[in-house]
């Protein structure tokens, strides 16, 4: 999956949860957004594989609900 397609999947889902996504920095090796307080970091590779974009994905379920992604 392309990192842009991760970020975008996000934010889509934050706006209809009403959700703050926030790009707080852009590091060295990966750029830090902040999903109502739940700091996500993604790597800055143009490609991400399926098992870490769930992972990624996984640590936005605190705020998006569990599985949210599947849906």
């Amino acid at each position: 999956m392309k990192r842009r397609e991760v970020i975008k999947k996000i934010a889509v889902a934050a706006r209809r949860q009403r959700a703050a996504w926030i790009l707080e920095r852009e590091g060295a090796n990966h750029t830090i957004y902040t999903l109502n307080g739940v700091v996500v970091p993604i790597p800055r590779h143009t490609e991400l594989g399926e098992v870490f974009a769930v992972d990624i994905f996984k640590e936005c379920e605190e705020v998006l609900g569990k599985g949210w992604w599947r849906k």
